[in-house]
């Protein structure tokens, strides 16, 4: 038996039950499936719609959300791994059309399934997740754009949030000068600052109409929140800077004109971590264990038990959860 978080149809909020996991998971995974003890996974955004029922995420039921798992495995049908092994799973469909991490068993695809770096524990490989895998996949995106430290500040939207908080960490980290804009700038502008920020700005003018060409502000910038911010954002970019959008926290529309993209080179690209080939994922996950503050991911994570999921998910919809969020599912 095993304990999960499911969503049994549509629209209905997630309750937590007891499963008959033989039954349950009978058919996932493929040929290949692996079988996992889940040890941790963490709640995202999306993890907040799918919890709550919201529409937009979900895309079967019954289905158990939770698009990150930390687990060991317990039995292979892939030869990449084998009983023991401690691994990490970030997307992938996971929490969307596939079983997800909110339950103390799993069945997945070895597809984009990775062996934990050693230098990461389990907890703390469930405090990065989605959001700053998400976060590392932003950062490598303006690398590989040619986006320099001496290019000059990169901003960073919805950055008390998990992406914010882990990318301006990784900037600082990489010697960018960073530049966070949140809502809560009184209440968490010392938080912010001490992950790398050098200023804290206030979100609410870039969520307001504006022209579509500005003042050129940003050498590049991480974008979480889209919609109006994200055409501000594009708008306030230096000629041939390079914007990163990773979320649509504000909606998914786009209201900009193709004025910054002619008149100053300006790119858009996106960082896509649930089709992250498995490359890219080493790459990543690589740099995390190289890079990242270890103290700091400690700092801003807050850990709960499976019966605070659903709790936790309405918070996180409201702007009310600061960093990130690990489920030790076995509590």
């Amino acid at each position: 038996m095993a304990r999960a978080m499911m969503a049994t149809e549509k629209g209905a909020a997630a309750r937590l039950l007891e499963i008959d996991d033989e039954e349950f998971f009978e058919g996932s995974g493929g040929d290949e499936a692996v079988d996992l003890d889940v040890l941790f996974s963490s709640v995202n955004f999306k993890d907040g719609l799918a919890i709550t029922g919201r529409p937009g995420v979900l895309r079967a039921w019954p289905l158990i959300p939770g698009i990150d798992i930390v687990g060991r495995v317990t039995r292979s049908r892939s030869s990449r791994f084998a009983p023991g092994d401690l691994v990490v799973l970030n997307g992938d469909g996971i929490g969307e059309n596939r079983h997800g991490g909110f339950a103390t068993k799993a069945r997945v695809r070895p597809d984009a399934l990775l062996h934990l770096p050693e230098a990461i524990s389990p907890e703390r490989a469930a405090a990065i997740g989605t959001a700053g895998f998400t976060s590392m996949l932003a950062v490598l995106a303006l690398q590989d754009a040619g986006v320099t430290p001496d290019d000059g500040e990169v901003l960073v939207t919805g950055a008390a949030g998990g992406v914010g908080s882990v990318a301006i960490s990784l900037l600082a980290g990489r010697g960018y000068t960073v530049v966070a804009s949140s809502g809560r700038v009184e209440a968490q502008g010392d938080y912010l600052r001490s992950l790398g920020a050098a200023r804290v700005v206030d979100r609410s003018p870039l969520g307001e109409p504006g022209k579509p060409l500005q003042t050129q502000q940003w050498a590049g910038a991480v974008d979480s929140v889209g919609s109006t911010t994200l055409a501000n954002v594009l708008a306030q970019t230096n000629y041939g800077g390079t914007v990163v959008a990773c979320g649509l926290a504000a909606g998914s529309e786009l209201p900009t004109t193709v004025m910054p993209f002619i008149l100053r080179g300006v790119t858009l690209t996106g960082a896509n971590s649930v089709e992250a080939p498995r490359a890219l994922r080493e790459r990543a996950w690589t740099d995390l264990a190289n890079e990242l503050d270890l103290g700091l991911l400690d700092s801003m994570t807050t850990t709960i038990g499976l019966d605070a999921v659903a709790d936790t998910a309405e918070r996180i919809l409201a702007g009310q959860v600061r960093g990130r969020t690990v489920v030790d599912v076995a509590s």
